[in-house]
């Protein structure tokens, strides 16, 4: 199974609109981030986490040309409003798959209320089957078992994804330990990392490193970090050497 990290920055992405900082004015390529969100393809499985605005470049960059299911972590923009760029594989396979929390697919039909009606609906429009996850309960897309990790983010309840020996935690400020049950075992863990100073509504540096201490995975990937964390370079040095720092583009086997 391969993991594609399609952006790995915070709702902003790097650079920032106007901002001059070394970070933003940084020309390696591994301080330029998209917005977060990851493809995991296998065989015949093909799944995005997250949809966010940069959606239709992330699916250029990694050359994707089919997905089976859109997986919704929550309903921030920076997460979903990529939707409509889903149309050419609406085009090319009929509607698409997407799976989320009830509360995200009401927010997503309210917001992208011409894909969701079924009345004079626009022939240009994509169509999605939608499908509710419930976080107590593994679901497939295909022959793949996901299993929802019920997360805080702030104090909004949010999805991350365990998809074999790999899951997948974004926007996360607490995990309850019946959650950190389900991630027994992950050899490859990917958690959100903002800054190294604290945040109110997510890990920063020292305490996503707590949690790869306490979830012990082979290898662990940092993810949704935002300019104030610092050059790439500067940051990957400070690091255990199971925790890489990710970047936009990498490629892992899991």
């Amino acid at each position: 199974m391969e993991v594609y990290f399609l952006g790995t920055g915070t709702s902003q992405g790097i650079p920032v609109i106007g901002c001059t900082d070394e970070v933003c004015l940084s020309t390696d390529s591994k301080d330029k981030r998209l917005r977060v969100s990851i493809w995991v393809v296998d065989k015949d499985f093909s799944v995005v986490i997250d949809c966010g605005p940069d959606f239709r470049q992330q699916m250029l960059n990694s050359k994707c040309d089919r997905v089976d299911g859109i997986l919704f972590t929550h309903e921030h923009a920076d997460h979903t409003a990529g939707l409509d760029d889903i149309r050419p594989f609406y085009f090319n396979q009929g509607a698409i798959s997407i799976y989320a929390q009830n509360r995200v697919l009401k927010n997503l039909e309210k917001r992208f209320d011409y894909i969701f009606t079924q009345d004079n609906k626009y022939p240009g429009a994509p169509s999605v089957l939608a499908f509710e996850v419930e976080p107590s309960k593994p679901f497939y897309v295909k022959n793949k078992t996901i299993i929802p990790i019920e997360v805080l983010h702030g104090k909004m309840p949010i999805l991350g994804y365990r998809i074999d020996n790999f899951a997948y935690l974004t926007d996360v400020s607490f995990v309850e330990e019946s959650q950190i049950e389900k991630l027994k075992g992950v050899k490859v863990l990917v958690i959100n990392a903002l800054r190294k100073e604290p945040h109110h509504s997510h890990f920063n540096l020292e305490e996503a490193l707590e949690f790869v201490h306490l979830i012990n995975p082979e290898k662990a990937y940092l993810s949704h970090i935002s300019h104030h964390m610092g050059l790439h370079e500067n940051v990957q040095k400070e690091l255990p050497k199971n925790v890489i720092l990710a970047f936009d583009n990498l490629t892992i086997t899991v």
